[in-house]
């Protein structure tokens, strides 16, 4: 019988190994293109704002891509726009998991506070995301990158809320965590140690949708002009900048616009391939 086992034994390790090499996969270009945009601005070949060629210069010489509209360098723009939207939108992801996180497992745990919770989102989700972000950032003292990320966190939290709190009320219903609380173990022990622990799939998912979000947000604000201004290098900023010229030089409008999408794409992509097997069906409205 000994030649069976070992015949048969390689192949689980063998699925967990492929398992693996896929989740690699997908996870890889999400980092490449993040570190990539970090590393942007000592990467770019020439100075962001100094003209290296004519207007809307056609791809050539020292210019790979092209110029811009008063002639700088786009490759060099779009290596060093990158790393604030990353920044802020990571930010932001993080800060509206987290609030919904805490704000689902108490509403969940307490459905005299989730009614509250869950009418004001209901509120808030009413509100445009343009509208919002307008709202916001024109009434912020100085307007800003600030201002964008509290807009942008605003009007992600009712969203992320409310599939945090629809995954979180069968948990709060199992029995060990209404032992926890005959025990007369404290709201914040419940949340923190009895709920939250069990809805990391959700969390996970939720981040990488978050953040795709985040940069869409967070790019409308920079085309919009009410985050970062001229002459700030910014994937958004350049797309409105260019959008004039873009039949003289497409890579102006092109490039940072498939930044923007590669990037929002690569990241939900790799949320999705690092969420637990065991968790992927309770998160199928993600």
């Amino acid at each position: 019988m000994t030649p069976v086992v070992d015949a048969i034994e390689p192949a689980p390790a063998a699925r967990v190994g492929r398992a693996r090499l896929r989740v690699a996969v997908r996870v890889l270009p999400a980092l490449l293109l993040t570190a990539l945009a970090l590393a942007g601005p000592w990467l770019a070949p020439h100075a962001i704002d100094t003209p290296v060629t004519a207007p809307y210069t056609e791809p050539g010489g020292g210019a790979p891509l092209g110029g811009d509209q008063l002639g700088r360098d786009v490759l060099s723009r779009v290596l060093a726009g990158g790393r604030e939207l990353v920044v802020t939108s990571l930010l932001v992801a993080v800060l509206v998991t987290a609030l919904a996180a805490v704000l689902g497992a108490v509403s969940a745990l307490r459905p005299a506070v989730g009614r509250i919770v869950e009418r004001t989102c209901d509120v808030l989700m009413l509100l445009p995301a343009v509208l919002g972000i307008l709202l916001v950032t024109l009434s912020w003292p100085d307007g800003g990158r600030l201002a964008v990320v509290t807009a942008s966190v605003v009007l992600g939290v009712p969203y992320a809320v409310r599939l945090v709190a629809g995954a979180a009320t069968p948990v709060a219903a199992s029995g060990y965590v209404e032992a926890a609380s005959v025990g007369g173990e404290r709201l914040w022990y419940l949340v923190a140690r009895e709920v939250l622990p069990n809805l990391r799939a959700t969390l996970l998912a939720l981040f990488g949708l978050r953040f795709v979000a985040a940069v869409y947000l967070v790019a409308t604000a920079g085309f919009l002009q009410v985050g970062p201004q001229p002459p700030a290098a910014d994937w958004a900023l350049m797309i409105r900048e260019n959008s004039g010229g873009i039949l003289l030089n497409p890579w102006a409008v092109l490039a940072p616009s498939v930044a923007v999408g590669l990037l929002a794409m690569s990241v939900n992509l790799a949320a999705a391939a690092l969420v637990p097997a065991t968790g992927r069906k309770a998160v199928p409205t993600l």
